[in-house]
């Protein structure tokens, strides 16, 4: 029944990885501090790819001060569904050339992988929308609306602003969000969960200004020492959150193995790992604290002195059903009370984002499903996200009527936003066939 999408997409899978390589290789970094003009570049190439690919009102959606978004789009043959395809083009920064096996932007194939940054997150995903609709040659049974954004790796703080301007030429009947991925490699899923996210600075002082470490070491403590105590009051000694009210929400039939889960992110050996409960629960239902940056003296400046501040980035991931404000307060609260000897600080309240559960109950992922699993060949899991996309409850607070879909390609060891991020080339093939299908069937 599907056999002409088979052969077409296999056919079209040449044009599809040399797409992919040399989107790659356009270094559209959103941070702050990185050329804008390449993001622009990666933009305007990919207007040139929907040109060619059957689309019609292909044009960037501008605001001010913020990365372009792309939209295109396919109308809908009568009586048809229309399916708003999600992806966004930007990536994050590649990090240390050393720590690559490749250069981050010069893509290379190695044992069924493309490796370089953004080969997974996330433009493997641009790749795949466009390549499902090629297969079609044409003749695509639903209407298509297209939409990719340019600053997802910064928190997507214009989406809003976006959807507000375009509300009516972005509503659609299914929004697929081609931004997330599979349970593993061969394996596909629809992912229902997401945790939410919380972050702030802290700035901890214990003196005005500098003082010789040997003069007045002992009596004083240096903001260093001070802040390593806030820090490490964050978890038990167990190594569970220890911020008070907090949601723990769920937990999940799947799980992984202690080597599993060692390997995928590549431990030291014998480190132990934090917290109880299953490991997905621990990895999509509970709330985590990371520490991303410290500010202080390097080694390099280190002398005989007792640093009077040190700052850090904390951020927290909070479990579905938590509150992302009352989670803030929370976290502030605690650094505040966890403060030693008397000590200054002052916390900063950064980034919030909301977690997210998703019904799979309803018509398009019951199809999404099975059309993946036909592609596949193996059954479509159901899973939680560790990691947070703030502007999915963005599309569900604009158009609450529609069916949002949590989908994509990448795998456990694509190591996003690391160094040697890649991309499994049987699942982006695989996964161009599965949406092919499901639109296929969507029509039906």
């Amino acid at each position: 029944m599907y056999s002409d999408l088979a052969a077409a997409v296999h056919d079209g899978f040449p044009r599809a990885l040399a797409e992919l390589d040399e989107l790659v290789r356009i270094p559209s970094v959103s941070a702050p501090g990185f050329d804008p003009g390449q993001v622009r570049r990666a933009a305007e190439r990919i207007t040139e790819l929907l040109d060619g690919s059957g689309f019609s009102g292909i044009r960037l959606l501008e605001i001010e001060g913020a990365h372009p978004a792309i939209y295109a789009e396919i109308p809908a043959p009568d009586g048809a569904p229309t399916v708003l395809l999600y992806a966004h083009y930007d990536v994050q920064p590649p990090g240390p050339d050393e720590e690559w096996e490749t250069t981050p932007f010069d893509p290379i194939e190695r044992d069924g992988r493309l490796l370089g940054r953004g080969t997974a997150d996330d433009k493997c995903g641009v790749v795949m929308h466009l390549a499902a609709i090629r297969a079609f040659g044409g003749d695509v049974p639903v209407g298509v609306k297209v939409f990719m954004e340019g600053e997802e790796e910064i928190g997507s703080a214009n989406l809003g602003a976006f959807l507000n301007q375009h509300r009516d030429l972005l509503e659609a009947d299914v929004i697929v969000i081609g931004d997330a991925g599979n349970w593993g490699v061969g394996i596909p899923a629809l992912t229902t969960s997401l945790r939410g996210l919380v972050d702030c600075t802290i700035e901890v002082r214990t003196l005005e200004s500098a003082v010789h470490s040997g003069m007045f070491g002992g009596p004083i403590p240096d903001a260093i020492t001070a802040m390593s105590r806030v820090i490490a009051s964050l978890h038990d000694d167990d190594g569970n959150v220890a911020v008070a009210g907090l949601v723990d929400s769920s937990t999940s039939d799947l799980d992984l193995s202690e080597t599993e889960l060692r390997e995928q992110a590549g431990t030291v050996a014998g480190l132990r790992l934090l917290g109880d409960g299953s490991l997905t629960t621990r990895l999509w239902f509970k709330p985590a604290i990371a520490v991303l940056a410290v500010d202080a003296p390097p080694l390099g400046q280190a002398i005989n002195q007792l640093v009077p501040v040190a700052r850090a980035k904390v951020s927290m991931r909070i479990a579905p059903g938590q509150n992302p404000a009352a989670a803030r307060d929370a976290l502030v609260a605690h650094l505040e009370a966890a403060v030693p000897w008397g000590a200054e600080i002052v916390v900063t309240a950064g980034a919030l984002g909301d977690a997210f559960a998703l019904d799979t109950s309803d018509d398009a992922s019951v199809i999404f499903k099975e059309a993946f699993r036909i592609a596949y060949g193996n059954d479509t899991v159901e899973m939680g996200e560790g990691g947070s996309i703030p502007f999915v409850a963005a599309f569900e607070n604009a158009y609450p009527q529609a069916s949002i879909l949590l989908t994509g390609v990448m795998d456990p060891t694509s190591q996003i936003h690391g160094p040697n991020e890649s991309q499994d080339l049987a699942d982006l093939e695989h996964g161009i066939l599965g949406e092919a299908i499901a639109l296929r069937m969507l029509a039906n």
